[in-house]
């Protein structure tokens, strides 16, 4: 494993293991890693024969300076878990080092309809800055395949949009990796060290919220469902910004079902203080 903190650096070095017909494989992450990080690390070394980890804490896509202070911040043991996975770079740059000129004026990126519902809606200007630093970590690393998580669905929408926007990234294959999860089903997160015993026990309704709008599905208007399944989060304790049924590709949200259109189901949810979002395909 080798360790770079310099992006002139790691790009040297890529293209060093370029020239020898290597496929490069690289997974974005903000540290505090488990084990749905490491299974992208995993898929990565199954499709590259390069595997390059960032990890990154990226202060543009916190639209709340409490939440960005609050992230948990594990970077030894963060890169101890990527080299018993066999990751063989990691990039770990200083805010700085991605950032020269402050974080206050960045390019737009033209993200379309997705950027401003659901998370876009309630974190505005968090998909601007995740576009901003995948930019600048895709332009350094200059991937052949990338990985992310199903669990940031709307995430990998808008990675989708970013890449087909920019020319310069039309080589880089995008990989969705299923979420994985506890045997309780809460979808691993880095938000979950923030919960408390007791609350790790309330935190898999999400899952089951979700179940429950698969399993009564039905053609026609969808508010019953939906209503019937922000109640059940609600009598647990959960203050709820969204539950949704959407269509499975734009994540527009689907009122009335005409038995055909792929969907997806989506919640955003407080317990306590923290945030927790999931989601799961509703449609075979």
């Amino acid at each position: 494993m080798v360790l770079f903190k310099k992006k002139d650096d790691i790009q040297r070095f890529i293209a060093q293991l370029r020239q020898k017909n290597n496929k490069i494989g690289f997974v974005p992450t903000m540290g505090a890693l488990h084990e749905g990080h490491i299974s992208l690390v995993r898929a990565a070394r199954e499709k590259c024969t390069i595997v390059v980890c960032s990890i990154f804490v990226n202060p543009t896509q916190f639209n709340d300076k409490k939440d960005l202070e609050k992230y948990p911040r594990t970077i030894e043991q963060d890169i101890a878990l990527l080299i018993k996975n066999e990751c063989d770079i990691i990039f770990c740059p200083e805010v700085a080092e991605l950032y020269p000129d402050g974080t206050e004026q960045q390019p737009h990126f033209e993200l379309g309809p997705v950027e401003f519902i659901l998370e876009g809606k309630y974190r505005p200007g968090h998909f601007q800055g995740v576009a901003t630093v995948v930019s600048k970590l895709f332009s350094i690393v200059k991937p052949d395949e990338v990985f992310f998580g199903q669990k940031d669905l709307q995430q990998t929408k808008v990675i989708e949009r970013l890449i087909k926007n920019t020319p310069a990234f039309g080589s880089i294959h995008l990989n969705i990796v299923p979420t994985l999860r506890t045997e309780s089903m809460l979808a691993l997160s880095s938000r979950n060290t923030r919960l408390t015993t007791e609350q790790l026990t309330i935190a898999p309704v999400i899952y089951e919220t979700l179940r429950f709008l698969k399993q009564h599905l039905a053609k026609g208007d969808l508010s019953p469902v939906i209503e019937r399944a922000t109640a059940m989060l609600e009598h647990r304790g959960l203050k709820t910004d969204y539950v949704t049924i959407a269509d499975k590709e734009t994540l527009e949200a689907v009122k009335e079902w005409d038995g055909h259109t792929k969907l997806a189901g989506l919640v955003a949810a407080f317990l306590g203080e923290v945030r927790l979002i999931d989601n799961l395909i509703l449609t075979d």
